[in-house]
């Protein structure tokens, strides 16, 4: 299995398909497994790059302070790593706070970003949600009863009525996480404490803001204070959906991230 170590710990990585670069960065829920539809719509056109963040998966967890800040330069480290000049880089939730600061360190060497999900500053709203899952996670210290408080602010609530199946294997794959639950707590305060809001005007390459209508976590505020920062973007809004829009509305998602992808694929 391949890993790669950064001045922080060892990072799991997995790579996928060959021509231009693609980089997925997860969120603070799950690891790169979170990506494989993905990983597999995209990888017959592009070098797909997906890893655990430090702390997640198989890469190394330890009960340091976290931030997103850090986790960007591992990512940074990652890609001198594997030799990548330049990379398309797509974040769901706390990987597009991740994927804000890499552009802000290495702004030539991002060709385009995808924020899925993310904030650049959580409002009241997503401070309390994160706050509570991870209170519960924290009071609990069960994995299980984490992923039953918390699977209702992933979904809308009309997915979640209509799809049990579904929101079972959400819930399933959260409560059987390996990982150590500080790691998740320190990854959680980073979320709580990350702020460029006053930097996106400083990110200059072009933006694709997709978001959930119905997100408790990044919610239409959060989103809009994030879209009105950037000065070359584009946004959609999955209006009926929420945090997990990429579950719900899969083959839309999709067909926007690819066309997104290939039109941007050849900028300089």
């Amino acid at each position: 299995m391949p890993h790669f170590e950064t001045s922080r710990g060892r990072l799991y990585y997995e790579e996928n398909g060959e021509g231009p670069t693609v980089v997925l960065i997860h969120g603070l829920a799950g690891d790169l497994s979170a990506w494989r539809p993905q990983v597999a719509a995209l990888s017959s056109s592009y070098r797909v790059i997906s890893f655990d963040n430090r702390g997640a998966g198989m890469s190394e967890q330890t009960a340091d302070p976290e931030s997103t800040a850090a986790m960007a330069q591992d990512t940074l480290e990652l890609l001198d790593g594997l030799k990548v000049e330049r990379a398309q880089v797509v974040g769901r939730s706390m990987g597009g706070a991740i994927a804000q600061h890499l552009a802000l360190m290495a702004p030539d060497r991002i060709q385009s970003l995808v924020l899925c999900a993310s904030f650049a500053r959580l409002d009241p709203l997503g401070r309390r949600v994160l706050t509570n899952m991870r209170d519960v996670l924290e009071w609990r210290d069960s994995w299980e009863d984490h992923a039953r408080h918390s699977v209702a602010n992933f979904v809308s609530g009309d997915f979640y009525n209509r799809n049990p199946e579904v929101v079972a294997g959400i819930q399933s794959l959260i409560g059987g996480e390996s990982r150590l639950p500080v790691c998740y707590v320190t990854q959680n305060h980073a979320c709580l404490e990350h702020d460029t809001l006053e930097s996106l005007h400083l990110i200059s390459c072009p933006t694709l803001v997709l978001s959930g209508g119905r997100d408790p976590i990044c919610s239409p505020t959060c989103t809009q204070w994030m879209v009105d920062g950037l000065s070359n973007v584009e946004s959609e809004v999955f209006a009926d959906s929420s945090h997990f829009f990429l579950i719900e509305e899969p083959a839309r998602f999709m067909a926007k991230l690819s066309g997104w992808l290939a039109e941007h694929a050849d900028e300089v």
